[in-house]
């Protein structure tokens, strides 16, 4: 698994730092259309430019409940150094060297990382001379550009990419990484404690940088495993723990890391919203999902309890119909032993591959039981289908023309994949092109 490099943009309210992000990360942004319940505002997301692949996060989107622009600012700054490999600070060239831009460069200029300053809305050539202001910040040469109109932002991303720090493969072939997300004090330490057990070989601990998580290598029946622990990351008790984007943030850098991830829900407490978001990170990443309910020995039970409790994830978490659901308690440590076979079912279901032979008359089978309807002027029709990647299983139908297929036969199809090939725990793609 390639380490991607993770950029950052900062800057005092209202500098275009948003739109900035947007032109980024184009298109890759968007959520899939078909996918319920995913809503939620993005402060995270992949982009490329030239050959290189990276993450960029827009700390705007994450501010304090009481707004002290002050603070807010700061606490940007703070994600920003914790965070990023290369920080985008965002100025306004029509406003000039404001005491805000003053503050957040001199965190900035502390932190030693390097900066890339972006001198925004010099679209206009009235404005060009403007930029020679923000030397006055000592952070590096600025960089005219218009976020709304894209120009200069290329400049922007060629200085980026050449700060970024080269690309590494790492060294952990042969281990499942697996992380546990979840809102705060839904028992990520405590059932990464049980996980790892007393009697648990503990390979290495291995402390990472600042902004990664504590992961610990151990083995289990012979299967090297590693837990990417968020809930041990330590942030010094500064003013941005507790907010909730925060957090957010922090489940999709351990996310980009895993292989396997178990989406932990209290299930004494029951589904909030925060929950769904965080769910929807998961799921949106093609990556092995469990969903596990912990605290299961707080809820008064009766026969019925854990169907209903089945029954409400199903209905909320539709998107993460192929999860396992596994209900346990950290505290007591029952059922905890179950874990290992979900991660490992979801972890071989993700790398699993299928004959194009056999693939093929599924799809046969599939479009004889229920023949596709007309949709957007015409009728699906179904040449044959190749599987093209794994992590997560991914198809490429070949068909007449694919505006013919409705959404809902998408879903039949998928669904017949499952039945055909099992693929519990992991999402699978179907992507339909035009035959030649």
């Amino acid at each position: 698994m390639m380490r991607k490099g993770v950029v950052a943009i900062v800057g005092r309210a209202n500098v275009g730092k948003s739109t900035l992000f947007n032109r980024i990360v184009g298109e890759r942004v968007s959520i899939v259309e078909d996918t319920p319940g995913v809503t939620r505002d993005r402060i995270y997301a992949h982009a490329s430019w030239l050959t290189r692949d990276f993450s960029v996060i827009d700390t705007g989107g994450i501010e304090l409940a009481q707004r002290d622009f002050v603070k807010e600012i700061r606490m940007q700054a703070e994600i920003a150094i914790e965070e990023a490999d290369v920080i985008i600070f965002v100025v306004n060239g029509r406003e000039g060297v404001l005491p805000e831009d003053e503050l957040v460069a001199r965190i900035l200029q502390k932190s030693k990382k390097p900066v890339v300053l972006a001198v925004n809305k010099i679209d206009d050539v009235n404005f060009r001379d403007a930029i020679y202001d923000f030397y006055a910040l000592g952070v590096g040469d600025p960089i005219p550009v218009s976020s709304s109109h894209g120009i200069g932002v290329g400049d922007v991303l060629d200085e980026v990419i050449a700060l970024l720090p080269d690309e590494e493969e790492d060294d952990h072939e042969g281990e499942i990484r697996f992380s546990l997300i979840g809102r705060p004090n839904v028992g990520k330490s405590s059932l990464t404690n049980a996980l790892l057990g007393e009697e648990r070989v503990i390979v290495s601990d291995i402390e990472g940088t600042t902004r990664d998580a504590i992961d610990t290598a151990f083995e289990k029946d012979g299967q090297r495993y590693r837990v990417i622990d968020t809930a041990g990351m330590r942030k010094r008790g500064k003013v941005y723990e507790n907010v909730e984007k925060y957090s957010v943030l922090r489940a999709l850098s351990a996310i980009e890391k895993s292989d396997v991830i178990l989406v932990l829900v209290d299930g004494e407490r029951g589904i909030i919203e925060q929950d769904k978001h965080i769910a929807g990170y998961a799921h949106e990443s093609g990556k092995g999902v469990v969903l596990v309910v912990n605290k299961w020995d707080l809820v008064t039970k009766d026969e019925k309890t854990m169907a209903k409790m089945t029954k409400k994830l199903r209905e909320d978490f539709k998107y993460l119909d192929y999860a396992r659901i596994a209900f346990v308690s950290a505290k007591q440590g029952s059922r905890v032993d179950t874990l290992f076979d979900l991660i490992l079912e979801a972890y071989e279901n993700q790398r699993k591959r299928v004959s194009t032979s056999v693939l093929n008359d599924v799809l046969i089978d599939a479009q004889a039981m229920n023949p596709t309807s007309n949709f957007e002027g015409g009728r699906l029709k179904i040449y044959y289908g190749n599987q093209v990647a794994i992590n997560p299983p991914t198809f490429v139908l070949f068909v007449n023309d694919p505006k013919f297929l409705h959404f809902s036969y998408k879903r039949y199809l998928e669904n017949k994949l499952r039945e055909a090939f099992g693929f519990e725990g992991t999402p699978i793609h179907i992507i339909c092109r035009k035959r030649d």
